[in-house]
């Protein structure tokens, strides 16, 4: 698998990040190991948790997927050759709250236990906190990077300009800045990233790994009618199927019939084509879904399919060419093409 530089963080990785989410959760400890496994098996590097998975779940309080991960890391002595990325921010806890300094370093050691590592690669701010100076949280990153704990510092959530003004302040205080963002960007939800954040991660060389890479399961085609809402994501899918989402489905079916390929793996790989971007996340409960999360590190759309699925995407946002539209909600009464993978 090819790999590609993390912005200008230092690191190399493969073009896909396995979303650590459902680990100890939806994943038991057995299914997780399988599950990660096959991803490091097919020549996946890169993985993706927070301390906050998995706090929503009854009986969680919080760390769940870290101590999986942890746990297998240790277990095959492979961590050499992982890229880690963790989140502070929204879980509470030693040192107080969202992003203040003395929760961050906190938090960080907990992690670090919690992986059983002694750096983490990339530790992300999980969500902007504005009841916190920038200047805390930056200096606090720093420190971190500075001890060794950390060796790459990114921003989740982060609006374009917090999150130019947070390079500044670093640049300014000679601060360790950020080398990586991660968005909420899918062929349905393009607003969040395509524009400022688009402009800030070419110019700067910031390292693009986004969320919702299949926007919760809904792009595998799992959710097709009313009745296929089931499932502990099926919530969040709900959105996409009332909306213009059958549509947006219906033209990843002909990319199917032409490449044989997954809608999963169609819609990471248009996601890994669009500029800036370097690894988009999927998750997989199931050792058997990640061939298709792997798959798409290894496919290549034609140019002519790439300009479809993206002017599909951009007629479910704007709905510029009526006429299009209709065209393409008319091919959603199509047959529609089996795939495999569950909640993602």
């Amino acid at each position: 698998m090819k790999q590609r530089m993390l912005g200008a963080s230092g690191l190399s990785v493969a073009p896909i990040m396995l979303g650590g989410n459902v680990f100890g959760w939806t994943a038991d400890e057995t299914t997780s190991f399988a599950v990660l496994d096959a991803f490091a098996e097919g020549g996946g590097d890169f993985i993706d948790t927070a301390d906050v998975y998995s706090l929503w779940a009854p009986g969680h309080s919080g760390g769940e997927s870290e101590a999986v991960i942890g746990k297998w890391l240790a277990a095959r002595e492979n961590r050499s050759r992982m890229v880690i990325a963790t989140k502070v921010g929204l879980l509470d806890g030693e040192g107080g709250t969202g992003l203040r300094a003395s929760r961050i370093a906190a938090a960080c050691d907990a992690s670090l236990r919690r992986l059983q590592t002694d750096v983490i690669d990339v530790y992300f701010a999980h969500k902007d906190d504005p009841e916190t100076p920038l200047e805390e949280t930056l200096g606090a990153f720093d420190a971190l990077v500075k001890a060794g704990k950390v060796r790459a510092i990114g921003a989740s959530n982060y609006s374009a300009q917090r999150f130019a003004e947070a390079l500044a302040i670093s640049d300014r205080n000679g601060w360790a800045r950020f080398t990586v963002m991660q968005p909420n960007y899918n062929l349905l939800n393009r607003t969040e990233y395509e524009g400022a954040l688009q402009r800030i991660a070419i110019d700067e060389n910031i390292g693009v790994v986004p969320y919702y890479g299949l926007a919760s399961g809904y792009l595998t085609g799992k959710y097709r009618t009313a009745a296929d809402l089931t499932g502990p994501r099926a919530e969040a899918a709900t959105a996409y199927f009332e909306g213009d989402g059958p549509a947006m489905l219906a033209v990843m079916d002909a990319v199917a019939a032409e490449t044989g390929a997954s809608l999963a793996a169609i819609a990471l790989a248009w996601s890994m084509a669009q500029p800036g971007i370097t690894a988009p996340i999927a998750s997989a409960s199931r050792p058997e879904q990640v061939a298709e999360l792997i798959a798409a590190a290894t496919l290549t759309l034609s140019v002519e399919q790439l300009a479809r699925l993206t002017t599909a995407s951009r007629l479910m946002d704007r709905l510029e060419d009526i006429e299009l539209a209709e065209i393409v909600r008319a091919r959603a009464n199509e047959t529609p093409v089996e795939v495999s993978l569950d909640d993602l």
